[in-house]
């Protein structure tokens, strides 16, 4: 009796098979798994098909290690074998024990077809430019090896056949395929303190230290001969970019009064920074 496939329902393929005739005559080695195959391809069921699954597992996480070796270290390879089982679950399904394939053979194509796939979904640079970057790094590996040295942006462009100009651009065009996760440790993976690239990013919009640090030293060296109101002037004139009015009103003395305070503490000022000048100008 002759194999009939019937047309599927839902994204399993159902098979009607004569079991008499195949017993024994599959690629399934274990007659007790090959049993669950033909009871699952004759009458379906989720707790067959979890069975075949369960079964098939360790060659889902074989192919998942296998394929991460290769890739950045942000991906997961636990999201590589999640993408691996569906594929699994798809090969279960399309299987058929009459063709004479192993199915272990059969499903390696598929599992691995999966975790592609749902790497292709999560890639958002174009194909091409992930080709340029490739040509790129192949062409300049081969000058390396050939050269003996790192080779130079002429003679990168001269082996790619293109003008400099046009190199350039491919360059800044492959530069887009690089990604990096800001949350990876920078350091060993083992260690704890280890910091976060993002830990170490630079803060344009803060303070340095060291600036911090220094402005407050200045200050102090500014203010330690000057009295409490002549310090208030200073802070607010320099510090708080007041203007001679406002400090005026804010310390109840005239606008005249208090340009003249300022000359004064300016003029002393200067007579004591130059006695420190040469400790504090950095060569």
């Amino acid at each position: 009796m002759a194999v009939r496939q019937e047309r599927s329902t839902g994204t399993r393929k159902k098979f009607n098979y004569d079991r008499h005739r195949l017993k024994g005559k599959t690629r399934i080695d274990d007659p007790e798994l090959e049993a669950v195959w033909l009871e699952y391809k004759d009458h379906g069921g989720e707790h067959l098909r979890n069975r075949l699954v369960e079964q098939y597992l360790p060659l889902v996480r074989y192919l998942a290690e296998r394929i991460i070796i290769k890739l950045p270290q942000n991906v997961e390879v636990e999201d590589l074998y999640s993408a691996g089982i569906f594929g699994l679950m798809d090969a279960i399904d399309g299987y058929d024990l009459e063709r004479g394939v192993k199915f272990e053979t059969y499903c390696t194509t598929r599992i691995r077809g999966a975790i592609l796939d749902s790497l292709r979904a999560l890639d958002w640079v174009p194909r091409i430019v992930r080709n340029k970057a490739h040509r790129i790094d192949a062409t300049w590996r081969g000058l390396e090896v050939e050269l003996g040295r790192t080779p130079t942006d002429l003679e990168m462009a001269e082996r790619l056949e293109l003008s400099i100009d046009e190199y350039e651009a491919m360059l800044r065009e492959a530069s887009a395929v690089t990604m990096v996760s800001l949350t990876e440790q920078s350091g060993d993976d083992s260690d704890s303190k280890a910091l976060r690239k993002i830990d170490i990013l630079e803060d344009k919009r803060g303070v340095l230290p060291e600036d911090e640090v220094l402005k407050k030293e200045i200050t102090e060296f500014i203010t330690k001969y000057l009295s409490r109101k002549e310090r208030l002037i200073v802070v607010l004139y320099y510090f708080e970019d007041l203007t001679m009015r406002e400090i005026g009103a804010a310390l109840d003395l005239s606008e005249s009064r208090v340009c003249q305070l300022h000359s004064r503490i300016v003029s002393r000022l200067r007579n004591q920074l130059s006695k420190y000048q040469r400790d504090l100008v950095r060569e």
